[in-house]
């Protein structure tokens, strides 16, 4: 078994080699017997469009009923839906088979108990049973029933939001897990949609479903142009993170969209908390103060930040990266369907369009997530000689990696917890001034080997 498969917030490998028939069940056992041991029963279990998801969700459910649990298959559905399925089928716990934005030869397993994610330690506790065959033995196994849940799903989305104006808006799905459930959802909200790559594929044979990336989001830029819409909406494999583009064809990164939904929440609950993550602009900090909140700088990591959000009572949280959350009016996860409707509302009922709202937001210069090669052996250690060498001669804010402050601008340097890369960030009041500081960086990490 490879054990590099049970990472920070997830189980994920290639389905292929790391995600036999056997590690799996031995994964159902060993989740299946958290949730027993935690006082549960009752497991949903979604799983989204990729080749490889449904014998690994049947091989799954084998080791969940093997140690009692009894299983609800509540269908092929975002990731959101699945924590929605928790919720409304008041299940113990749940599990979603999905890769997210990975490559379609990669496969993994998102888990819950009640609505929180596992992460970290409990994720490593679950490759500890697994070494130690230390799983439940019932009398009898658990049953599997089927309870699909997306229509109940997209009623629920339809239902929360009313846009006082109707705009046209593209939606790409990227042949992921929105394409079945987002167009339909705006549609009844009064929105025109034009579709793009919403027929599912786990293949993703169009581009990769990552709107963090912008090759990715070029065809989303074209259409939005082209048929003159107001803004175009980009989500990721399993739809539970967001892109947006402005009606100038201009990409809305998260930290952008988290601001101007911070306005709408601030309005709502004067003085409450925001809770965003480390790889976010400045900007975003300095409107978050500017409309009255209380920033908060987080650990990167979609169940971090869930956790981190109910800590600080934070009625919305987001992650430069597109997941965002909210407990106003919502159920504290990250659903990038719900995101987009509110992102919607917002613009339509400002009056105003949405790159003229994004344009009052400060403006720093700065680049996208940028990705680097490293080996998960060594990335860490990485991170922490970079931290030690600038950490020296500048402020360093080590919650997650090192984000050192050069006075008018900022890098970041952290290990992804997800993939064998380094995501680095720059950000500055000017280009010169964010190249200079890119250079910087770049000339210690290549002292590591790390180029690109």
């Amino acid at each position: 078994m490879n054990r590099r498969i049970f990472r920070e917030y997830d189980v994920r490998g290639l389905h292929a080699i790391d995600l036999t028939d056997t590690v799996v069940t031995d994964l159902g056992r060993a989740f299946g017997t958290l949730v027993r041991r935690k006082g549960g029963k009752t497991v949903a279990l979604g799983r989204d469009f990729r080749p490889s998801s449904p014998r690994l969700a049947a091989a799954c459910e084998a080791g969940l009923r093997e140690v009692g649990c009894d299983v609800l298959r509540v269908g092929v559905l975002p990731t959101p839906g699945l924590y929605w399925s928790i919720v409304a089928l008041q299940t113990d716990a749940g599990l979603q088979v999905t890769g997210s934005h990975n490559p379609s030869e990669y496969n993994g397993f998102k888990m819950n108990l009640g609505p929180a994610s596992i992460y970290g330690e409990a994720i490593q506790g679950l490759l500890r049973a697994i070494d130690a065959k230390d799983f439940e033995k019932p009398a009898t196994p658990g049953l599997a029933t089927d309870h699909p849940t997306e229509a109940a799903y997209m009623d629920m989305l339809a239902a929360k939001v009313a846009p006082k104006r109707k705009l046209k808006v593209v939606l790409d799905a990227g042949n992921g897990c929105a394409g079945p459930v987002a167009p339909g959802v705006f549609r009844r909200v009064g929105a025109e949609v034009i579709e793009l790559f919403t027929e599912p594929d786990g293949t993703y044979p169009n581009h990769q479903p990552d709107p963090t990336v912008e090759a990715n989001m070029q065809d989303l830029i074209r259409a939005v142009r082209e048929h003159k819409a107001d803004l175009g909406i980009g989500y990721d494999g399993d739809a539970d993170r967001v892109g947006a583009v402005d009606e100038r064809g201009r990409i809305v990164w998260g930290d952008q969209i988290l601001a101007l939904l911070s306005r709408e929440v601030l309005a709502k609950y004067p003085g409450a908390p925001i809770v965003f993550d480390v790889k976010c602009s400045q900007g975003l900090e300095e409107d978050i103060v500017a409309h009255g909140g209380r920033p908060i700088m987080a650990r990167t990591g979609h169940s971090v930040m869930k956790a981190r959000m109910r800590e600080e009572k934070a009625p919305l949280a987001g992650e430069l990266s597109g997941h965002i959350f909210f407990q106003d009016d919502f159920f504290g996860f990250d659903d990038a369907i719900y995101v987009s409707l509110r992102l919607l509302r917002y613009v339509a009922d400002s009056g105003k369009s949405l790159g003229a709202l994004v344009d009052s937001v400060p403006q720093y210069v700065a680049t996208p997530e940028i990705r680097l090669d490293a080996d998960d052996d060594t990335k860490f250690a990485i991170v922490d000689r970079v931290r030690d060498h600038f950490a020296k001669d500048h402020e360093v804010i080590a919650i997650d990696g090192a984000r050192v402050k050069f006075g008018d601008g900022w890098a970041l340097v952290r290990a992804s917890n997800t993939q064998p890369v380094l995501v680095v960030r720059f950000e500055a009041k000017s280009g010169e001034r964010l190249e200079e500081i890119r250079a910087t960086v770049m000339d210690v990490l290549a002292g590591e080997g790390v180029t690109g």
